[in-house]
């Protein structure tokens, strides 16, 4: 036993809130708050993963048809999250934050999702080849234009499109919340 382990084992619990070498509870403990943002609060979310596929599929249903298509990430959340591909256009019971049994203000079960559109993963993405581009870049060409051929070449248009969006998907994004934006990191998945 060391002069020091002595004298720490003399020292009374009163003394352990005047030794700088004892760990203490932050102040924010003894005062009955919690700096750690809730379960409801998205700024605790330090990373998403997600497929890559998905962010290539949402960003070209969007480019395709028109609709709303997001990478969605639901409460609780916690330092690591999952986004799935979500149509943000159908809304069900089960979707609808305020829906859930039991709820009260700040709990998990009252917060909104977070939906990420697909383009804010993609460092500048690349427009999404037409039929109608397909056409005219074919109709323009030496080669004569078939229905064949136009299909084919709009299927390896597409095929490049994706692959140029696979290499520009980004390692963080922000995201914005009630209490002001965020950045996490993001991981792909397959």
């Amino acid at each position: 036993m060391t002069r020091r382990d002595r004298v720490d084992d003399a020292d009374s619990p009163d003394d352990a809130d005047h030794d700088p070498g004892r760990e203490h509870p932050p102040d924010d403990v003894d005062s009955g708050t919690d700096a750690r943002p809730s379960a409801s609060d998205p700024r605790r979310i330090g990373s998403v993963a997600v497929t890559g596929s998905d962010v290539i599929d949402a960003l070209e249903a969007t480019a395709r048809g028109g609709r709303e298509i997001v990478l969605r990430i639901t409460p609780p959340f916690s330092g690591r999250m999952r986004a799935r591909l979500h149509d943000a256009g159908a809304v069900d019971a089960a979707d609808d934050p305020g829906a859930a049994p039991g709820g009260s203000d700040g709990d998990a079960t009252d917060a909104a999702p977070v939906h990420l559109p697909p383009e804010r993963l993609i460092a500048d993405p690349p427009a999404y080849p037409t039929v109608d581009d397909t056409e005219d870049e074919l109709r323009a060409s030496d080669t004569p234009y078939t229905r064949e051929r136009h299909r084919e070449r709009h299927q390896a248009a597409v095929e490049k499109w994706r692959a140029t969006v696979r290499e520009r998907l980004v390692e963080a994004v922000t995201i914005d919340t009630d209490a002001g934006p965020t950045t996490v990191s993001v991981s792909y998945l397959g």
